[in-house]
């Protein structure tokens, strides 16, 4: 099915309004992605562009800019999120719990939710067998951790007309890739309801520093510009911020600050609560009833 053929046009303004429980006005759903690149193919993303104009492989100067995001960045979201007392959603490809098992087990341990995010970075188009590769990712992912993960996003955000059908057949509850609201909706699948929960590509570090090339601190301005007008909206509806940041990019010396001083910002106002897709699905499921 194409995506209209699973959900029928839906005006905010036309929806009863949701309440989130007593005293909160607005929810914070931060994504961190985690990542493995494989250096035997091209590179997910690309900071500095090949001197020909010509990409090679091994692309050495790409691969490692992202491993400093493994090596360093991440431990600096780790302390960040654990001093707000944050839950957060880990977007991470099943292989980092092979590859990077010290990260994954500190994010275990902080009881971070994991969300299934593919096996390694890289499209889901280009995958022989995408029904295979979703079912090894979830199972990974739940040997590790002892827990299926009920949450999805694509490497890339990328999805096939058939991808909500297999994720929901694996049984995924809840997906990530449809950035179309900002409430959770559902769709129809040929398993069931898959819920869409707001994600974002508008406040994320991906298009904002590595796409659109700003500057550092214009993640703080669109971030509390963007948590300004939903907390005033949230007065007479649920409303939920979703920010995704990535370590190799939000972790790097020149940028956390900026990450740091957006959670000071959010944590001085009464009424808002960081929670995780799952926490997020379960509200809203009861809000439904």
């Amino acid at each position: 099915m194409k995506p209209r053929e699973r959900a029928p046009y839906s005006a905010i303004v036309d929806r009863p309004p949701l309440k989130l429980p007593a005293g909160l006005r607005l929810v914070i759903w931060p994504v961190v992605n985690l990542e493995v690149w494989e250096i035997e193919n091209p590179m997910a993303r690309q900071v500095l562009p090949a001197p020909t104009g010509v990409a090679f492989i091994p692309d050495l100067p790409n691969w490692s800019w992202h491993e400093y995001g493994m090596r360093v960045g991440v431990w600096r979201f780790f302390e960040a999120f654990e001093r707000h007392k944050a839950e957060v959603t880990l977007a991470i490809n099943a292989n980092v719990v092979e590859t990077y098992p010290r990260v994954a087990s500190a994010a275990r341990d902080l009881h971070w939710e994991f969300m299934g995010h593919g096996y390694v970075q890289g499209p889901i188009h280009k995958l022989p067998d995408q029904r295979a590769t979703i079912h090894k990712s979830l199972d990974t992912i739940a040997q590790f951790t002892g827990k299926r993960p009920v949450g999805w996003l694509g490497p890339g955000l990328t999805q096939t007309y058939e991808t909500p059908d297999l994720l929901a057949e694996a049984g995924v509850q809840y997906i990530g890739d449809w950035v179309w609201d900002d409430e959770p909706s559902e769709i129809d699948t040929a398993h069931g309801r898959l819920v869409t929960l707001p994600y974002t590509v508008e406040l994320n570090d991906i298009p904002m520093m590595i796409v659109q090339h700003h500057h550092a601190d214009v993640f703080l301005k669109r971030a509390v510009d963007q948590f300004d007008r939903l907390y005033a909206e949230g007065a007479s509806r649920a409303k939920i911020l979703c920010f995704a940041i990535h370590p190799y990019i939000s972790g790097v010396p020149h940028r956390i600050k900026y990450l740091e001083a957006f959670l000071d910002y959010a944590t001085r106002h009464a009424g808002v609560a960081f929670w995780h897709g799952a926490h997020i699905l379960d509200w809203w499921r009861s809000a439904k009833r």
